[in-house]
């Protein structure tokens, strides 16, 4: 498997961002609003004013969907966190696209020498 110039390059800079990111948290962050059961509520007019918005952390544990409702400060430390994670999913997929054009560009130049 032969790689280009270019494609050598192209995998040092996704390692070394790789090597940058920091820290990253699994799920995902949602901002949600809520409408609750009280008849007599704000959030039970017309038009509504619902309450929030409340920022809820969710991700799998031992496959079973969990969701944790983070405070505002708790917000701003782990928001960074997210993105660290979205980062570094991106990354992942540039070099396995990266990968995949090498194995085909291989493939393709040994099924040219075969008889």
């Amino acid at each position: 498997m032969e790689i280009t110039t270019e494609q050598a390059a192209a995998r040092a800079r996704i390692a070394a961002e790789l090597a940058a990111t920091g820290f990253a948290l699994p799920g995902t962050l949602s901002l949600q609003r809520y409408r609750c059961g009280k008849s007599n509520c704000r959030c039970r007019a017309d038009p509504p004013t619902l309450h929030g918005p409340y920022a809820l952390w969710t991700r799998k544990i031992d496959a079973k969907t969990v969701t944790r409702r983070l405070s505002a400060a708790e917000l701003v430390d782990y928001a960074p966190l997210f993105e660290n994670a979205k980062r570094l999913r991106a990354l992942l997929a540039e070099l396995q696209e990266l990968t995949l054009g090498i194995v085909a560009r291989s493939a393709d130049s040994e099924g040219a020498n075969r008889p």
